[in-house]
């Protein structure tokens, strides 16, 4: 009777070998005559998986057929000259015997039972975060579990290009195996995806090929050049004058995941980047404070791949308070002291109207008496500071106003003036006063008055003595003018006339005189008695008196 369930490990590998030996060593062995045959031959079933085994011969009369296995085995039939065990939970790979005895000689018939299994983790350990272009990279495939190993391989992939592929060595049970793959990275991997695949080829047991990837990883190249980036300062900072520094750094791949910070100190300053192609540039607005007047330091970062690249410049931040330009008194009186004081900070020295202070960081100052001609004077002071070598100049101004009493100038508004009579004319009477006065004119022993600065009609009415006073705040200004207005060529026609009536009388009376004389004027006459005596003249009877001249 065969057990229905497998001796102890040991005990069940002795009966077995002892089981073959004896068979071997057995006179009836060698001359056996009917086979045993084990079905299926050589199987190949997935762990954990259940086989029936049928052992069967043509011997007509087998005795003892059974199945020695270190299997769980159940007998699931028999019949003339066969017999079936279901053998489960297979988990391992197995040798089987089917056994027995014909005429008295023992057959014996070996199967081989194969196990396979799918591997429980197929993993591509992590690739690092940033990749150099350039440098190797080392893909490592983890795998665990997965049988038989014989027929078990790891590929390696980029995307869908195959990079290695390996058969998986060393025994299932361990925990892990790993098969590694180096490439050269490059550019064009910035974002590829690489991943592992097991295959399982059984298509030799007539399964098929078995297939198990992991998850994909993607990798990200970079290159940051070892020149330091372009950094762009002022040489100087003015507490409180917003100014602007720039940094760029070509060759940086790829320019989008970089990143630029920029600093003055302590500091942090907001850069507005813009990325072309490889090129890198960065453009922030920087503001001193205070309270970081001195040498300070502009520090640009660029940071791509954990790796960093850092330019710093120094400048040097200061104050230039002023000029500040002060009149005691922005509207004087005419007469009053006005003192005019310019000041700055510390370390600027000022230039009041050309005159220096005393020394820097020293006001600098004049007094005047305020004059009609201060008026609207406008006074200049200029401040000077040196920073790191720089001459630095501001220059502001101030005007005074000088309040007075108005005036007319006589040479514009004479005491007299003589106008003809229905013309256009134009009173310039007009006044000067700070603040500026009202002129008005208006003629004696009337209300007539006459506008001052427009031109105005003209005529008789006009004729007089006017009184012009200019008024204001500061006071009153007044003169008297005399406008003699007169009458339109009157006198010139009676004497053209005149004139005319006497040069007509005198030209009568010469032509008279000279008809009166032709009348008495004596007359020549040519004696013709021989041509070559000289000409003679006949003298007249009366004698003519001679012409006054």
């Amino acid at each position: 009777m065969v057990p229905s369930r497998p001796l102890p490990g040991t005990c069940r590998t002795l009966l077995l070998f002892l089981l073959l030996v004896c068979g071997l060593l057995s006179p009836g062995s060698q001359g056996q005559e009917f086979a045993l045959r084990v079905q299926p031959q050589n199987p190949v079933l997935h762990a954990g998986g259940s086989l029936v085994v049928n052992c069967s011969t043509e011997c007509p009369d087998p005795k003892l057929l059974t199945l020695e296995t270190s299997l769980l085995k159940e007998p699931v039939g028999d019949g003339p000259g066969w017999v079936a065990f279901k053998l489960s939970n297979v988990t391992s790979d197995s040798r089987v015997l089917c056994a027995g005895f014909c005429n008295g000689s023992q057959m014996i018939s070996p199967s081989n039972i194969t196990v396979y299994r799918f591997p429980d983790q197929v993993e591509l350990a992590p690739l690092p975060p940033w990749q150099p272009v350039g440098k190797n990279l080392t893909l490592r495939c983890q795998v665990a579990g997965g049988a038989p190993r014989s027929q078990l391989t790891v590929v390696l992939l980029r995307g869908q290009e195959e990079l290695s592929r390996q058969r998986a060595a060393g025994e299932p049970t361990k925990a892990e195996v790993e098969v590694t793959a180096t490439v050269l990275a490059g550019r064009s991997d910035h974002g590829a995806s690489f991943s592992c695949r097991t295959e399982l080829d059984l298509r030799p047991q007539g399964l098929g090929l078995f297939e198990n990837t992991s998850a994909p990883r993607q990798l990200r190249t970079f290159v940051l050049p070892v020149t330091l980036p372009h950094l762009v300062v002022p040489r100087s900072l003015e507490v409180g004058t917003p100014r602007q520094v720039t940094c760029a750094l070509d060759g940086v791949f790829p320019s989008s995941e970089a990143e630029v910070q920029l600093a003055l100190g302590d500091q942090m300053l907001n850069p507005a980047v813009t990325r072309s192609r490889d090129r890198l540039s960065a453009t922030a607005t920087v503001t001193a404070l205070a309270d970081q007047e001195g040498p300070q330091d502009i520090v640009c970062n660029v940071t791509l791949g954990g790796e960093t690249r850092e330019s710093r410049q120094n400048l040097t931040v200061f104050s230039f308070l002023g000029p500040i330009l002060n009149l005691s008194e922005s509207s004087a009186p005419e007469g009053s002291i006005v003192t005019v004081t310019c000041m700055a900070g510390a370390r600027v020295h000022v230039f009041l109207e050309g005159f220096a202070a005393a020394a820097p960081g020293q006001p600098a100052q004049l007094q005047l008496n305020a004059t009609e001609i201060d008026d609207q004077r406008s006074f200049f002071c200029s401040a000077m500071l040196k920073v790191d070598g720089e001459v630095l100049n501001r220059n502001t101004s101030v005007q005074l106003r000088v309040l007075y009493g108005p005036k007319i100038d006589r040479a514009k508004c004479p005491e007299r003036l003589k106008w003809k009579d229905k013309t256009n004319q134009v009173l310039q009477c007009q006044a000067r006063g700070n603040p500026a006065p009202q002129v008005h004119c208006w003629q004696e022993g009337s209300s007539l008055e006459v506008p001052v600065g427009t031109p105005f009609f003209v005529n008789l009415k006009y004729q007089g003595t006017y009184r012009c006073q200019a008024a204001s705040s500061r006071g009153t200004y007044t003169l008297k003018v005399v406008m003699d207005v007169q009458g339109r060529n009157r006198p010139f026609v009676t004497i053209f006339m005149a004139v005319l009536v006497i040069v007509g009388l005198v030209t009568v009376a010469v032509a008279l005189k000279y008809v009166h004389g032709v009348k008495r004027r004596g007359i020549y006459k040519v004696k013709q008695e021989n041509a070559s005596l000289p000409l003679t003249s006949v003298q007249p009877i009366e004698t003519v008196a001679e012409e006054p001249s």
